[in-house]
């Protein structure tokens, strides 16, 4: 009766689980993010952006991306791998493309686009700008004239200016690298016979509409850091529902961060600068609706007569390519490498990284990258493995003393747990010897997971056949016949190749362990390898690449051992043949 309630119990808490974990993963876990289509529904209502001294004026915004950046006066950007075009309308870059990644996995997708024009389905875009109290300023609508250059690109900047009039001149000059980072110097020359209070701003400036999932373990949003230290702990709804979150401490950049995409800005170095974060869409926090911004001030400066005054900020306007990251960091920019998200796990997550990346470049694959590394990982736990196999070896010959043990206060459980602690002292028996190899193997798998996650390299990296993004679940379905019928099953019925592969070599696996002497807990591991398989059936394809080649490498490893301890085979043989008559007699 205990035995057929434990089996009902345990197959119970298997649909919980598997239901169960469908809604988790849908709710909590991001999967690989998909590009907002260019031509998505326009926004309405969108205050037009305003910071202290601004007027507010709420602005009905149906602008169509095509016709914005094809409007005339636009000055060309053509960098190694950025595209677009500066608008001279409030000298904004409102217009990047990134030539070096795609929108989807198909090679003809096109660039992605991380800019776009004010008003757009997707806007972002930077200003740099001025405040001051009885001055006439530039603003967002003032049309900036070209003052050097046509186009920019690394070796030709730009220059634009716009004179007030009353004794201002004003200039910003734009230059370019060879990946993200745009310089702008903003200079204003006072020739109106008085000394005026001036202060620089920057912002950036986007809707949510096109944003990656904020979720508890990636984040996405607002991202600062301050006081030489990385802050993820604002969202768009904290944002939203304040109206504006400060940044406490000295800013050494601050912008918004997608899982693959970033755009930030870098103060002036040596230069004090504070940064605050802005809604711009009045009202509670509603999924998706919301337009953003992140601001840089400058301390104010009296300016006087007949002197001039400069500040440059650097925009970082790209896709958080963990090299290009560090070297920015390398070039001064506090932090900047730890814009990735890593957590927890950083300390083996990003030593996982680079050793993918070694091997990337030894094999130009990332799919045979992971099995390298999955060998490499087996190698270092395989004399784990050894001592697990003799803890075992170990356990099997104390049974019959337990069993003993067992029978003797069975109706005495603290005595029993008293006696068994006395035996594996006596014996020299370690119990949990055996869980090692597993335990040790969680921070790896969850590393690898945030690596396939978040590195931006494993993005539409294919492996071979039909896996062509190894950061993306199994495109194959077997409910859907691989595709031939029209529908997408939900996540935790989405078995594929792989994730049926992973549920044979755990079942293969589980068959050349010993068998668990409690008859629940050989229900549990019966169910285990199968119910594993819908688990991870939604995970990205990397990672089931990993792991069944870790099941491959432990059946290998095991078969090894018992071929070198042939006493151990013996006994396995004979606990089955003997658990198989029990059965037979059971049944007669």
């Amino acid at each position: 009766m205990d035995n057929q309630r434990n089996l009902i119990l345990a197959v119970v808490l298997s649909a919980v689980l598997l239901f169960g974990w469908d809604f988790a993963m849908r709710h909590y876990f991001p999967e690989p993010e998909k590009d907002v289509p260019a031509n998505m529904a326009s926004r309405e209502d969108v205050p037009q952006e305003r910071i202290a001294g601004d007027a507010v004026s709420d602005i009905a915004v149906t602008v169509d991306l095509d016709e914005a950046i094809a409007a005339p006066g636009r000055i060309p950007i053509e960098a190694a791998e950025v595209v677009g075009s500066i608008n001279p309308v409030g000298a904004r870059i409102d217009d990047i493309d990134l030539t070096t990644h795609r929108q989807a996995v198909e090679k003809d997708s096109g660039p992605v686009r991380l800019f776009a024009p004010a008003g757009t389905p997707g806007q972002q875009y930077a200003q740099f700008r001025w405040l001051g109290d009885g001055v006439s300023l530039p603003d967002a609508e003032t049309r900036w004239q070209v003052i050097e250059g046509d186009k920019l690109t690394q070796k030709t900047p730009v220059t634009l200016g716009w004179n007030n009039g009353a004794g201002l001149s004003f200039r910003q000059k734009f230059t370019i690298d060879d990946h993200y980072m745009i310089n702008v110097t903003q200079t204003v020359a006072n020739t109106s016979g008085s000394t005026l209070a001036l202060r620089p701003y920057a912002m950036i400036v986007r809707t949510d509409a096109n944003a990656s999932k904020d979720t508890f373990n990636v984040h996405s949003g607002p991202i600062s850091a301050h006081d030489n230290a990385v802050d993820f702990g604002t969202n768009y709804k904290d944002v939203a529902n304040a109206g504006s979150v400060t940044v406490e401490g000295r800013t050494n950049w601050v912008g918004f961060t997608d899982i693959y995409w970033m755009s930030a800005l870098i103060p002036t170095d040596g230069e004090s600068a504070t940064s605050t974060f802005r809604s711009q869409t009045r009202g509670e926090y509603q999924e998706h609706r919301g337009v953003y911004r992140a601001e840089l001030l400058y301390a104010p400066v009296n300016l006087p007569a007949g002197q001039q005054l400069s500040r440059t900020t650097r925009l970082f306007a790209g896709a958080k390519e963990s090299a290009v990251l560090d070297m920015y960091q390398d070039q001064g920019v506090t932090k900047f490498g730890l814009a990735i998200d890593w957590g927890w796990f950083r300390f083996i997550a990003w030593p996982i990284w680079q050793v993918l990346i070694a091997l990337f470049d030894l094999t130009k694959n990332f799919g045979v990258a992971i099995i390298l590394l999955t060998l490499i990982v087996r190698g270092i736990m395989f004399p784990i493995a050894q001592k697990q196999f003799k803890s075992m070896a170990q356990m099997r010959v104390v049974q019959p003393k337990m069993k003993a043990l067992q029978e003797r206060y069975k109706d005495d459980k603290a005595k029993l747990q008293e006696e068994m602690a006395k035996l594996y002292k006596e014996e020299k028996v370690n119990p949990l010897a055996g869980c090692l190899p597993i335990f040790l193997q969680i921070p790896i798998f969850f590393a690898l997971y945030k690596t396939l996650l978040l590195s931006i390299e494993m993005r539409h990296e294919p492996f071979i056949g039909w896996i062509k993004d190894l950061s993306a679940p199994d495109p194959l379905h077997f409910l859907n016949l691989f595709g031939l019928l029209d529908f997408t099953p939900p996540g935790f019925l989405a078995i594929g190749p792989l994730a049926l592969l992973l549920g044979c070599t755990m079942y293969f696996q589980f068959k050349l362990n010993p068998s668990a002497m409690d008859p629940t807990q050989q229900q549990i591991f019966a169910f285990m390898p199968w119910i594993m398989m819908f688990v991870m059936a939604p995970f990205a394809a990397g990672l089931l690449i990993y792991w069944c080649t870790s099941n491959i490498l432990t059946i290998a490893q095991q078969k090894y051992l018992y071929a070198k301890n042939p006493q151990m085979r013996e006994m396995a043989e004979k606990e089955a043949a003997a658990k198989a008559a029990e059965r037979e007699k059971a049944k007669g």
